[in-house]
């Protein structure tokens, strides 16, 4: 398990993650959001979406995924903001580049880019706080 001393500012971490064309539908029966523009490419397009898209929620989740490895322990992460701003859409690749910004105490505080394979940002203003107890 991560101490607070393997935290540094400036320290970096990146994950990724593919949209398979059936996470919006396994997504769907885990959370409830039978949406149809995201499991109907069709209603996707004529709602404007050029097909099916993610339930944003799913992106959320896997920043907190993104961050509950960097802090080691999902138990940790204690504050997230992200602001949606482009769909995730099925063949999409959506990368979670963080830096630790700040060690404040027992609180490392994470700024995130959250880009597709495009390299257009999906989510932005993205923040992670994780309380990283003392070593015993």
């Amino acid at each position: 398990m991560k101490t607070l001393r393997d935290f540094a500012v400036g320290q970096t971490f990146q994950t990724s993650r593919t949209v398979d064309r059936y996470r919006p539908i396994y997504y769907a029966a885990a959370s409830g959001d039978f949406n149809p523009i995201h499991i109907d490419p069709r209603v996707g397009r004529m709602a404007g979406l050029g097909g099916a898209i993610l339930q944003g929620m799913c992106t959320y989740a896997w920043l907190t995924d993104a961050c509950a490895g960097y802090f080691d322990d999902p138990v940790r992460v204690r504050k997230l903001r992200a602001r949606f701003v482009k769909p995730v859409k099925p063949g999409d690749t959506v990368t979670f580049t963080g830096r630790c910004a700040a060690i404040e105490g027992s609180t490392v505080r994470v700024e995130l880019e959250v880009r597709n394979q495009d390299g257009v940002e999906v989510l932005e203003r993205a923040t992670a706080e994780g309380l990283i107890e003392e070593e015993r």
